[in-house]
């Protein structure tokens, strides 16, 4: 399937060729970490089908506790989360972050890794009130309903 994707602030800008049918879910602590949430969603792209459209991402390493490098690539002005990557190992397949895909909706998780982390909290959120749009967030910390 073929993607188009970008950061928040539009400075990168990609496209690529993906597996749909492996989109993932994943709990690990990295990720929770690195997402700023409680879970990533990935896609891996089919390899050497990640092409860059405009800017250049910055990158971080980072050491898994496997003892693999991961190269993280990520909007070096707004901060966007974009792919990651294997270090050293010639391999030419990225891993997506969903939430940059322009097509997303219609990238639906297939499986889940590293639950033993997944926030406990998450099995509540078909039953958590819901809202159509953020409420105004007052100075005091309240927010307007």
């Amino acid at each position: 399937m073929q993607v188009d994707g970008r950061c928040h602030c539009g400075h990168i800008r990609y496209e690529a060729e993906i597996e749909p049918d492996r989109v993932i879910i994943c709990h690990c602590t990295d990720c929770q970490t690195l997402s700023g949430s409680a879970f990533r969603v990935v896609v891996q792209t089919r390899p050497g089908q990640f092409r860059l459209q405009s800017g250049t991402p910055k990158t971080y390493s980072k050491v898994a506790d496997s003892g693999a490098v991961r190269e993280q690539g990520f909007c070096p002005e707004c901060g966007t989360p974009i792919f990651s990557r294997p270090v050293g190992d010639g391999s030419e397949a990225v891993g997506l972050r969903v939430g940059t895909i322009t097509q997303r909706n219609e990238l639906v998780p297939r499986d889940q890794y590293w639950c033993r982390s997944s926030q406990t909290w998450l099995v509540e959120l078909p039953d958590m009130h819901r809202r159509e749009k953020q409420p105004v967030f007052r100075a005091d910390g309240g927010f307007e309903t």
